[in-house]
């Protein structure tokens, strides 16, 4: 009788937790992605030259590299 009866206090509350996550959680998942995207773009901008001659410089090695094999 006891152990019945904390069977069903403790599904009724895992039930209600469930339910508080599922709607705590609901549409933050798209602001979350806008936001980085935002600051993704930021950094981009902030820091395009550096991004540019670091990846000029990796293809630069990559291609002599590459002529040894």
């Amino acid at each position: 009788m006891i152990r019945s009866k904390w069977n069903r206090w403790l599904d009724k509350k895992m039930i209600e937790m469930r339910t508080l996550l599922v709607q705590k959680n609901e549409g933050m998942g798209t602001v979350e992605i806008i936001l980085i995207i935002v600051v993704l773009i930021g950094l981009v901008i902030i820091f395009k030259e550096q991004i540019t001659g670091l990846v000029e410089e990796i293809f630069e090695k990559i291609t002599r590299q590459s002529s040894r094999v």
